[in-house]
């Protein structure tokens, strides 16, 4: 029975460049049942889904050498490419609109919790997240002045 949940465990590439986050998210996915191949930039990310075929990437925004923005572009170009959780410290409203237009199935603002996280990769995974569940910030409409 222990051979056929490692024969059947899903593969992730995880791309964080904070080592304490990475180290944590990495414990979290593993002792989840997950395949983990941690990489600290999106070059090292690239390399390691070209070489994994991973069924999803989790990538952080911002990091040194390559960010998750060039992972996304990159990824659009794959033929069958694996499904895209992106989790960032930003808060703005454009970036989360760019990760959509590139795919991304689910958007996590840091800090967040770990069963949040670990719901967010199992609704992934199961197609039920195809989108990102967080929608744009409404517009503030103006006071008209008496």
């Amino acid at each position: 029975m222990l051979a056929d949940k490692f024969m059947t465990a899903k593969r992730i590439v995880l791309i964080e460049d904070d080592r304490e986050i990475s180290t944590t998210l990495q414990a979290v996915l593993k002792n989840s049942g997950y395949d983990v191949t941690a990489c600290c930039n999106g070059i090292e990310g690239r390399k390691a889904i070209e070489e994994d075929s991973p069924d999803l990437v989790i990538t952080d925004m911002m990091m040194p050498k390559m960010g998750g923005f060039p992972v996304l572009e990159f990824l659009k170009t794959m033929e069958n490419p694996p499904k895209v959780i992106m989790v960032t410290a930003n808060e703005g409203g454009r970036h989360n609109a760019y990760a959509e237009m590139l795919g991304v199935a689910a958007y996590l603002r840091k800090p967040f919790a770990m069963d949040l996280f670990l719901d967010t990769i199992e609704k992934v995974l199961s197609g039920e997240m195809t989108e990102p569940d967080s929608s744009p910030p409404k517009r503030k409409r103006s006071k008209k002045s008496s």
